[in-house]
């Protein structure tokens, strides 16, 4: 059984913390806490995340500072970041928050609905790439393994085909959930991903 997504909150207060895990209590992530952003980047230096909850306004190293280290790091630049702030903040905030590489951005109070639900469909693209990824490998290593000796591959052909096709249908159902949410940045991500499952699609299919 795979490990659970982890998801990283990172604000310099306790009571904000605490809302934000039972926010995601009804989801199936291990939420990882870090008061400050130098906290953050040393959780990002052994540990791999699906998403980061980062608050802008903290004492010392600030959220802007934080993600501009994160995407400078060739092992983090990919980790979708989700701004938080209060509703009060400079009005350019949102724009500084998109510059430095946040794939979404939310003033507080924001509706725990809405934020439980954009950390819940990138909590799926983060687990379908991975297993993507998986597949992928393991496809790789049955074509060179057992396809050159000759024989009847029959059996592992098929069960490359069916392990391709829940793929498939795991990302339709991302897909629907990402149209619903009319979320132009998760559509952006299930269309990238879209795209690497069909040059997959594509590699099987040439072997029939």
């Amino acid at each position: 059984m795979p490990d659970r997504a982890r998801v990283l909150l990172v604000d310099d207060r306790e009571e904000n913390l605490i809302a934000l895990e039972a926010i995601l209590s009804s989801l199936d992530v291990v939420p990882v806490r870090a008061r400050s952003g130098e906290e953050a980047l040393k959780a990002l230096l052994s540990t791999d995340f699906a998403l980061i909850l980062l608050d802008v306004r903290m004492p010392g190293m600030d959220g802007f500072e934080t993600a501009a280290h994160i995407k400078r790091r060739e092992r983090t630049r990919n980790i979708p970041i989700i701004f938080l702030t209060v509703v009060d903040s400079a009005p350019d905030y949102a724009f500084r928050g998109y510059a430095a590489g946040a794939v979404d951005y939310l003033t507080k109070p924001f509706d725990p609905w809405v934020l439980r639900a954009k950390v819940a469909v990138f909590v799926e693209l983060y687990t379908m790439n991975r297993r993507l990824t998986e597949q992928a490998a393991l496809l790789r290593d049955r074509l060179s393994n057992e396809l050159p000796g000759g024989g009847d591959h029959t059996s592992v052909l098929a069960e490359l085909a069916g392990r391709v096709t829940a793929v498939e249908d795991e990302l339709r159902r991302v897909r629907e959930l990402a149209d619903k949410s009319g979320d132009r940045p998760l559509n952006g991500a299930v269309a990238e991903l879209s795209e690497r499952v069909s040059h997959l699609r594509a590699g099987f299919d040439a072997l029939g």
